[in-house]
This record gives C-alpha cells, sequence and structure tokens, in this order.
C-alpha cells in the first residue's frame, strides 16, 4: 500500500504515468533511454535494463532489427510494432530513412498488409466504428484517450488504392496516412486519429475468412449508409471540433458525393480526388519544364475514370483556366477511357462523374486506338489494371511526341500501368515518366533513368499542415492548386537534368513545410482562417512541428 502512495505522489508530481504502465504508453515511453534519474523518479528501477542507451543507439538497433527482416510484410510488421511501443524512437527512425521506411509503411507494402490485415493483427490502433454504433457515434468517438484530435482519416474500406473493397481490412490505409502525416509535415501523433466506418464488404472470400474481423454483411447503401456518414460527420464536429476529416479510398460514387455534400460544410477533404489530382499537376509543370511546351496546349488521355482520374481532369481544367482558357476548352484537352473505352457523348453507360468530360466523338474501344487518334501528349493510368500501357501504346506516344508523358499512377506496385523499365526501354528513353510506387533506376542503351514517384505524400501532409496552422475553416480547390505550383517549384534544376519531376523524398519535410505556408497565405487571403496571421507564417508553421526527440520528465 505503501509503495502503491508513492506511485501516485509521483504521478501527481510529473504529470504522467509510471512504472509499467509509462512503459506501456507509446507516446511517453523511452524505453532504455529513460535516465537514471528518471527511473528513481518514475518508479522504473528494475523494470529495465541497468544500461542507459541514447535515442541514437535505440535507432541502430531498431534498423538493423529491421533491416534483418526477409519481406516487405515482415518489415511492415515489425516497424508497425515499434509504433506500438514506442512513437518517438519509431519517428525518429522514419524521419532519418523516408527513402526506405515509406515504401513499406505505405505504398506499396501496405497494400499486402491491408489485405493480410486480419491475419498480422497485433493490437488495435484507432477507432472502428459499424453499422451496429449508429445512434450512439458521440459515445464511441469520445472513448477515444485524446481529445485535442485535429486529424481524422477515414475510410470505409471500398476502394483501397487499386485492390478494391477489403472492407475494415482498410485500417491500414488511415493508419499509413497518419504515419505521414506526423513523419513528413510534424503533426504529433497524439493529434492524428485513424478510422474505419465498417459497414460491411461485398469481398466474398473476406466474407468466407475466419479470420476477418469486421461485420460479415454485405455493404450498407443509399439512404442508410448515407444516414451513418452524417452521423459520423455531426459527432466528430462535437467531440473533435478542431479535426480536419481527410476521406480516404471510398467507393468513387460515394467519394464524389461525401466530398460534395460536405466540403462548404466541415473542414474536409478528400485526398484521392484533390490530393492526387494537386500531385500529377505538380507533376506535369515539372514536365514541361522538360519539353518546354504550355499546359493549356497540352492534350491529356486518362486511362481510368474514377475519382483519380477525375480529381486530376479537374484539377487540370482549374490551371488551365487560370491560364486564359475557358472551362470548356479545358475540358475538351482532357479525354478519359474505362474500361468500356473512349468516354463519349454518344454512350449511355456513364455516371455522373464523366458526364464533363464526354466529348463529342466517334467511340474507340481500344486504348491504343484513341492514342493513334486522339494524339495526346500525355497519357495518365489510374485504372488499377496493370500491364495497359503496352510497348505498342507506349511506342505510339513516342511517335507522336518527342518527349512523351507517361504517368502510370495505379497502386500499389502490382497496379501499376506499366513498369519504369518498360517505359524507358519501350520508348527509347524518351519518356518522361511518373509512377503512384517506387521504382529502380533504369539504363537503356548505358544511360541511367531516375523514375519519379508521383505520391500524394508530396501533397496532403503539407497542406493538412497549413490548414491546422492557420485553423482554417474550410478547404478549397485553389488551395491545392497552390499546394502543386509550390511542390513544382521545389524541384531543382538538377533533378530535371535527371529526369526526376518531383523532388527526392528526403527532402519531404521540408517541401511539406513549404507547401503549409503557401495553402496557410491562400487561407488568409480568403478569410478562411480564424488563427490570427503571424507575421512569419513560414516560422510559426515549423515552430508548432512534432520533432521525434525524446524530452527530459524529471
Amino acid at each position: 500500500m505503501l509503495a502503491q502512495q508513492r506511485m501516485q505522489v509521483r504521478s501527481r508530481v510529473t504529470g504522467i504515468p509510471t512504472g509499467v504502465q509509462l512503459l506501456r504508453d507509446p507516446l511517453l515511453n523511452k524505453g532504455t533511454a529513460f535516465t537514471e534519474e528518471e527511473r528513481d523518479a518514475l518508479g522504473l528501477r528494475g523494470l529495465l535494463p541497468p544500461h542507459v542507451h541514447t535515442q541514437e543507439e535505440q535507432v541502430m538497433r531498431v534498423l538493423e532489427n529491421y533491416r534483418a527482416k526477409t519481406t516487405d510484410l515482415e518489415r511492415y510488421v515489425y516497424a508497425m510494432s515499434l509504433q506500438d511501443r514506442n512513437e518517438t524512437l519509431f519517428y525518429d527512425l522514419v524521419v532519418e530513412n523516408l527513402e526506405e521506411l515509406m515504401p513499406i509503411i505505405y505504398t506499396p507494402t501496405v497494400g499486402e498488409a491491408c489485405q493480410k490485415y486480419g491475419h498480422i493483427f497485433q493490437r488495435p490502433r484507432g477507432l472502428f466504428i459499424s453499422v451496429n454504433d449508429k445512434g450512439r457515434m458521440v459515445d464511441v468517438l469520445r472513448n477515444w484517450p485524446n481529445e485535442d484530435v485535429r486529424m481524422i482519416v477515414v475510410t470505409d474500406g471500398e476502394r483501397i488504392l487499386g485492390l478494391g473493397d477489403l472492407g475494415v481490412n482498410g485500417m491500414g490505409i488511415p493508419v499509413g496516412k497518419l504515419c505521414l502525416y506526423t513523419a513528413c509535415a510534424g503533426i504529433h501523433p497524439s493529434q492524428c486519429l485513424p478510422m474505419v466506418i465498417d459497414v460491411g464488404t461485398d469481398n466474398k472470400a473476406l466474407l468466407a475468412d475466419s479470420l476477418y474481423f469486421g461485420i460479415r454483411e454485405r455493404r450498407l447503401r443509399r439512404e442508410a449508409y448515407d444516414e451513418l456518414i452524417d452521423e459520423f460527420v455531426m459527432a466528430v464536429q462535437e467531440v473533435f471540433p478542431h479535426s480536419l476529416i481527410q476521406f480516404e479510398d471510398f467507393g468513387s460514387v460515394n467519394a464524389f458525393r461525401l466530398l460534395k455534400k460536405y466540403r462548404d460544410q466541415v473542414l474536409t477533404f478528400n485526398d484521392d480526388i484533390q490530393g492526387t489530382g494537386a500531385v500529377t499537376l505538380a507533376g506535369v509543370y515539372s514536365a514541361l519544364r522538360i519539353t518546354g511546351g504550355r499546359l493549356e496546349d497540352q492534350k491529356f488521355l486518362f486511362n481510368g475514370s474514377g475519382q483519380a482520374a477525375v480529381g486530376i481532369t479537374d484539377m487540370l481544367v482549374s490551371a488551365m483556366s487560370s491560364k486564359g482558357l475557358s472551362e470548356q476548352e479545358a475540358r475538351q484537352r482532357c479525354w478519359l477511357f474505362d474500361s468500356r473505352g473512349l468516354v463519349v457523348q454518344s454512350r449511355r453507360d456513364l455516371a455522373q462523374h464523366k458526364l464533363s468530360y464526354a466529348h463529342n466523338h466517334e467511340h474507340i474501344p481500344a486504348l491504343l486506338s484513341a492514342v493513334e487518334s486522339l494524339r495526346p501528349t500525355a497519357l495518365i493510368g489510374g485504372s488499377g489494371q496493370p500491364g495497359t500501357f503496352t510497348e505498342p501504346v507506349l511506342q505510339a506516344m513516342a511517335k507522336f511526341n518527342e518527349r512523351p508523358i507517361v504517368f502510370a499512377l495505379s497502386n500499389p506496385t502490382s497496379k501499376a500501368e506499366c513498369t519504369a523499365e518498360e517505359a524507358y526501354t519501350w520508348t527509347s528513353g524518351r519518356a518522361i515518366f511518373a509512377s503512384g510506387s517506387p521504382f529502380a533506376p533504369v539504363t537503356v542503351d548505358g544511360r541511367e533513368y531516375v523514375p519519379s514517384q508521383g505520391n500524394n505524400a508530396y501533397i496532403f501532409p503539407g497542406v493538412g499542415l497549413g490548414l491546422l496552422a492557420c485553423a482554417a475553416t474550410r478547404v478549397t480547390d485553389e488551395m491545392f492548386l497552390g499546394a502543386a505550383k509550390t511542390l513544382a517549384g521545389e524541384v531543382s534544376e538538377s533533378d530535371i537534368r535527371r529526369g526526376r519531376i518531383y523532388p527526392g523524398l528526403a527532402r519531404m519535410r521540408d517541401v511539406s513545410v513549404v507547401i503549409a505556408a503557401a495553402v496557410a497565405e491562400i487561407a488568409y487571403e480568403r478569410n478562411l482562417a480564424r488563427r490570427p496571421r503571424p507575421n512569419d507564417i513560414l516560422g510559426y508553421i515549423k515552430s508548432t512541428m512534432f520533432e521525434p526527440k525524446y524530452r527530459s520528465y524529471v
């Protein structure tokens, strides 16, 4: 009893848990880095090995163990288990080794992790909301231990990357996105909340999997679905009123509807639509530095017509309109190609979000024929259909363009429309190439080409940081346009000479700060910020960023 009383006093004095409870708190735990003084003050004496290690030594240990794993999925599981034990050490590891870790904690490995989520599950992370929680959403949100939530990434699991309906297994995506918000933009991990809304799944394999931990029912649809989402959005406003909601990997029909419904009501955006649009526009800006062309003179053909493709086209239309084209003229420069062929006015099977890009043209069922007929300057993939950029297709692009722009953006790597090697080889090294997942450098005819990764992680962390820094009330497309221009401006001449159209991943944190400042500036100009404007926006934003370094507790 006396020992317990002493522990309680220490807890009141330091303001943090003590003993085993402290070691089990990933936000506070320092493991073997607790000093001798801290071990005495916090009831840790005897609960840790006697030697005190520095944080740098701990990073050496975990990196050694991480690299000893033989598969990327094992590396993912190891990294996530470290995050569950010690978040500061986890983020120190990621920030210092971002190029090595990002393909593991996010695309492409996170796709495999989601497919096997129920089989590699170790401990829950984030909030799981289901149809069974209808009517008590506020109570569920209040179960989350951290009250100052600022960043929510939520999915219903219907369209996870290019892998389709993974139901509640899609939780790996919000977890991965929020890892990047912290690593790339310094948003404190205690302010991040990953969420999945389990409305069932239409994936028959998951429904038959005894280790699947979601609701074993077909997906909720129509009015019942809308009511659940509406209750969720309103509950967030009550429980976490300062939070940004990022909708992630919803099916196309719901994604467009939900963005339209809530974008003018609450602080929200859809990364698959707006973030993808912005990062692709930035890549186009950089590619034009190589080709020497003007944006308003380009013609774009999209293999895919879902939220990624339409998000990109909408962003390109906005950018071309700012160059003096009418909206109709800009739309005429963007063409969609879906599973049934070229999207044209004569078709009667088009979803609502495709109609704006249905042009007056003969129907063409084959992609190669569409390329030969339209002669686009840029071919952009977002269909999730691997191998669709065939050798004849890319050779046709190279026939009509001295430097064809080829973006194979579908994720994960297994869904890419073509590989970097194929893009460079089949165009004799003339393609300006970007992909959604990373590819290694390629050598063609003795010359090395460094492929670019058009990853949304270049955009959404900085946008989120800027929105939170100025306490924005709404998210606008103008902010994403500003983010795209800023990102393109961060591509150096040495990058361009190597054929790279995005900055190196190692610079991601610095790039995010600049993007955040640009987004905040737009919010202030449009009277969409609640926090008073600081004299030095860039300096202020830097001062708010989480640094993954241990703090002293005594």
